[in-house]
């Protein structure tokens, strides 16, 4: 599954696309004082392609990996996963990028190596325009567009792919500050969500992005940038859905949360995951916010990510 010809094996329903990375995330101190890192697997488009998969949706991924350790862990990662990996190239001459991630009473912390890493330094002409057209979502992210120029034009490009092909385009902002600066991020993921039918930005990062405080400014703003769905991501205060015609509080699920990394992209994957189910907005949402608090309880961004079953017994109980 993992080849460097960009030719897909099978059409999938929702094709993913960024940077995936290894991840080393910090454990509570020992008795000592020392500190252990879990090594797992990140990238917000990765993470939220297992958990689409792990919701039953048929999920590939559009990236760059190096031939290197890391790379090997993705492909394998992946394919354990069920996720397509026929879109995945490989380049012996840059390396797959790692972050830390680090905790404390302000919340988590992300140290990023990144620079020239084989996923940044994907280019359009890389794009495997068959396997987009084929798709019946497109997933970016604002990190898929913030890592590099070439990067960016990548993910505008299949943009355009998608919406000549009739596929759906979703978008979550995920503003890294690292990596842009706020206005040039602003005008690159508002001239790339102009053409998304569905919005999952954070609400911090529309703070950044717009300057806007109030949530329904906030659904306004993408709504009239042209989105069909916009689903504001507010953590633990939930999140606001809005199409033209309706809008939603969908609650947070309550849960004893250890680690928020990787949340977002749980909600993300598991709504889309939905979507393609056939699920109404509203339904998908609630049923993202659900997996998003079911992450939250164990450590590192992908191994606590819930499987369908999990997060339908909940939504059971709840009922």
């Amino acid at each position: 599954m993992a080849d460097t010809d960009g030719i897909p094996r099978k059409a999938v329903a929702l094709l993913c696309m960024g940077e995936p990375m290894l991840e080393f995330n910090q454990l509570p101190r020992n008795a000592d004082g020392s500190r252990h890192y879990l090594e797992g697997f990140g990238g917000d488009t990765s993470n939220a392609a297992i958990a689409a998969a792990r919701q039953g949706a048929s999920v590939g991924y559009i990236t760059a990996l190096g031939q290197d350790m890391p790379g090997d862990a993705f492909i394998g990662l992946w394919q354990r996963e069920g996720v397509d990996t026929s879109t995945v190239r490989r380049d012996s001459r840059y390396q797959t990028g790692v972050y830390f991630v680090t905790h404390d009473s302000d919340g988590h912390h992300f140290l990023h190596y990144r620079t020239g890493s084989a996923a940044a330094r994907y280019a359009a002409a890389d794009l495997p325009e068959a396997a987009i057209a084929a798709a019946r979502i497109l997933f970016v992210s604002g990190i898929s567009q913030g890592i590099s120029a070439s990067a960016c034009d990548a993910v505008f490009a299949a943009i355009d792919i998608a919406r000549r092909h009739g596929v759906k385009v979703a978008y979550d902002t995920n503003y890294r500050p690292r990596l842009w600066p706020p206005a040039r991020a602003a005008a690159v993921m508002h001239a790339a969500m102009a053409g998304a039918d569905y919005a999952i930005p954070g609400m911090e990062d529309v703070q950044i992005l717009t300057g806007l405080s109030d949530p329904q400014a906030m659904l306004d703003f993408y709504l009239l940038l042209g989105c069909k769905v916009v689903l504001l991501k507010m953590g633990a205060a939930g999140a606001w859905l809005a199409t033209h015609d309706e809008r939603a509080l969908i609650p947070a699920h309550p849960v004893t949360a250890v680690d928020a990394t990787g949340a977002g992209d749980a909600f993300c994957g598991s709504f889309l995951a939905r979507i393609l189910a056939g699920d109404p907005p509203d339904a998908a949402a609630r049923y993202a916010s659900v997996a998003a608090a079911l992450k939250c309880t164990g450590y590192g961004a992908v191994g606590p990510i819930p499987h369908a079953q999990d997060v339908l017994a909940m939504l059971r109980r709840d009922e």
